[in-house]
């Protein structure tokens, strides 16, 4: 049974909810850059309504900072992942070349995921920032797979980090 263009259910929509914005980004722009724009930082391009890595910058190009170059300037991480334990103490170098590898092969689709910095800790582990929500979850993945271990993801309800972290 269909209904009738005069239901007047088929034109209410449900008004028992509203919809919560579930991130709040202040890095992400509510208004789109003009198109063109290029980042005078890292060269990224806003055109067709997205960053994207042109082989040169259009003539004419407005300049502006990218979000990702907005965060690494103002070091403020949209997540974070954590790796510790004995393993990962004597696999480091080949486990943060993973993270490279994987950061490198994101950020070529997407320019705003990119790697902010590692930091060492004193007991041995490390933290590494990144500029994007979703890449501690993709590289804490890609260890995961390659390493086993434990992961464990943190995305808080309101925006704030992502906050991942692997142990082995």
């Amino acid at each position: 049974m269909s209904r009738k263009e005069s239901d007047p259910a088929k034109f209410h929509g449900r008004h028992d909810r509203l919809l919560k914005e579930r991130v709040h980004d202040p890095y992400m722009t509510r208004s789109k850059p003009k198109e063109p724009s290029v980042c005078p930082q890292c060269g990224v391009v806003f055109d067709e309504g997205r960053w994207q890595w042109l082989p040169s910058p259009p003539v004419g190009a407005a300049e502006e900072l990218c979000p990702a170059c907005l965060r690494i300037r103002d070091q403020v991480p949209a997540g974070i992942l954590s790796l510790s334990g004995e393993f990962f103490q004597q696999h480091r170098e080949e486990i943060l070349r993973l993270v490279h590898n994987r950061v490198e092969e994101q950020k070529a689709q997407h320019p705003m995921k990119r790697l902010m910095g590692i930091e060492e800790q004193e007991d041995g582990s490390c933290v590494i920032r990144f500029t994007e929500m979703h890449l501690p979850q993709s590289v804490g993945e890609a260890i995961e797979h390659a390493y086993k271990g434990e992961l464990e993801i943190d995305y808080p309800e309101e925006g704030g980090i992502v906050r991942a972290s692997w142990k082995r």
